[in-house]
């Protein structure tokens, strides 16, 4: 990445390009999906206490602000033309990214690369983290299988068992596991990873 483009990025950002381009060093022109809970929420309220004090915000840290910013820098410097989402649907965001791949794939795309990255929120949002919180980042090029992975949901009455660890390392870790399922309850629903025999 040219080393303009890297400047504007702080490290969440400099974490979800790094394992883009590492996920993705092989593959070029296919549906790209970027997903985080809060984007760089760090980077927002910075501007936010910026417009607090002196009535200005800077121009170019805005535009870094903004939850599609890190997968449009990602666009800019492969000079790629392909689709790109950037995806944030709370406790669920794993979730919705893993089911717009496999919509994307359903729809014909021959692969799908999904950068999955977030961070704890900063004060004086920290009091609203819901679940187990580090900063972290991982992507994967996705592509349709016969004995691959199916994702479902469902209506729950019952609640789970809470992971000790974030949603999305939780999903990973089922992933990159032989572990036959892998279940998340957010509310009523609860979203089944299940592996195909």
């Amino acid at each position: 990445m040219p080393v303009m483009l890297r400047r504007r990025v702080g490290r969440l950002g400099k974490m979800a390009l790094q394992v883009a381009y590492w996920a993705s060093d092989e593959v070029a022109h296919c549906p790209v999906i970027f997903a985080s809970r809060y984007g760089d929420i760090a980077q927002s309220v910075v501007q936010l206490n910026q417009l607090a004090q002196s009535n200005t915000v800077s121009p170019t840290a805005f535009s870094m602000s903004v939850h599609n910013a890190i997968s449009a820098l990602f666009s800019i410097a492969r000079k790629e033309t392909a689709s790109y989402t950037a995806i944030a649907a709370g406790q669920e965001t794993v979730e919705a990214a893993f089911t717009e791949a496999l919509a994307l794939l359903a729809d014909g795309a021959a692969s799908v690369l999904l950068v999955y990255y977030d961070e704890p929120l900063p004060s004086p949002h920290h009091i609203f983290i819901d679940s187990p919180s580090f900063p972290h980042a991982f992507a994967c090029q996705l592509v349709k299988s016969e004995q691959g992975i199916s994702l479902s949901s469902k209506v729950s009455e019952q609640n789970h068992a809470r992971d000790d660890l974030p949603n999305s390392i939780a999903a990973l870790r089922f992933l990159l596991s032989d572990r036959p399922k892998y279940q998340h309850t957010v509310g009523a629903r609860t979203w089944v990873w299940q592996r195909n025999a």
